[in-house]
């Protein structure tokens, strides 16, 4: 963590949230101190970052939340976490499709802010389970955007997340056949592979996995370590996996030896 007192609530949050998730726990004194900003400053971020479930407040500091397997956070709660990294990975991501390519995007916030960069591709037929991606092209359209493009909205059962899972939405999308499938996850790990804490919503990313010719996974470095109650792909089925520069030299390493493409978005833009 470097001192800037100019940074941006986001941005210290986020160094914030990687400290205490990589030493365990961060006391309010080091903060300050790193971070060159004041005690009351430093209280409000925690504070922000204990009502989203990122950490436990506790005397003098903050610890990381000890999730169940099975906790699975609504679509507000984790859309207000990395949003930096989600921005840079969802502008990596878009530079692999095709102008008229079929493809599909799971639920999650980082396939949500994709999903805004695809609106500017001609001609895409877009198939998603996530009622918010649906939104932003659907929304892309009435304003005169969308460049052309088809949007299939699969059924099933609402998730937390805003995704449609279950048997009708797994149907649906082995019938079909995609170019590339953009997909986020809970949880990457080099043990457990992809992983969620939702059974229904496993079986629902199966499907896509089946369906698709290149699998591309769109998650922030936080995701690696993280697993899940319910494994949907190993890494080695995973064709190109979009992270941020924040993954570490080890992660990095450990990924390449199994998955065919790492891309670090933000590390040469």
């Amino acid at each position: 963590m470097t001192e800037n007192s100019n940074l941006l609530a986001e941005q210290r949050r986020a160094l914030i949230l990687d400290e205490v998730r990589r030493r365990g726990g961060v006391r309010v004194n080091e903060l300050t101190r790193r971070l060159g900003v004041s005690d009351m400053t430093i209280r409000r971020d925690l504070d922000a970052l204990a009502r989203q479930g990122a950490v436990e407040k506790v005397h003098g500091g903050a610890v990381p939340v000890e999730e169940a397997r099975t906790h699975e956070p609504g679509f507000e709660a984790k859309s207000s976490l990395e949003l930096t990294a989600k921005e840079e990975i969802a502008r990596a991501a878009a530079r692999l499709v095709t102008p008229g390519s079929a493809v599909a995007l799971s639920g999650g916030t980082t396939t949500y802010a994709l999903a805004h960069r695809l609106t500017q591709v001609e001609g895409l037929t877009v198939v998603t389970n996530s009622v918010r991606v649906a939104d932003v092209f659907e929304h892309a359209l009435r304003q005169g955007g969308g460049a052309g493009t088809t949007v299939v909205l699969t059924g099933g059962v609402r998730t937390p997340s805003d995704s449609l899972v279950g048997p009708i939405a797994d149907r649906a999308i082995r019938s079909l056949h995609f170019d590339l499938l953009f997909l986020g996850c809970h949880g990457v790990s080099p043990a457990a592979g992809l992983s969620t804490p939702n059974l229904a919503e496993a079986e629902t990313n199966r499907s896509f996995v089946a369906s698709t010719r290149r699998l591309v996974v769109v998650a922030d470095h936080t995701k690696w370590g993280t697993v899940g109650l319910s494994t949907f792909a190993e890494l080695a089925e995973v064709d190109t996996w979009v992270c941020d520069a924040g993954l570490p030299e080890e992660a990095r390493e450990t990924a390449r030896e199994q998955i065919r493409e790492l891309v670090l978005a933000g590390a040469s833009d």
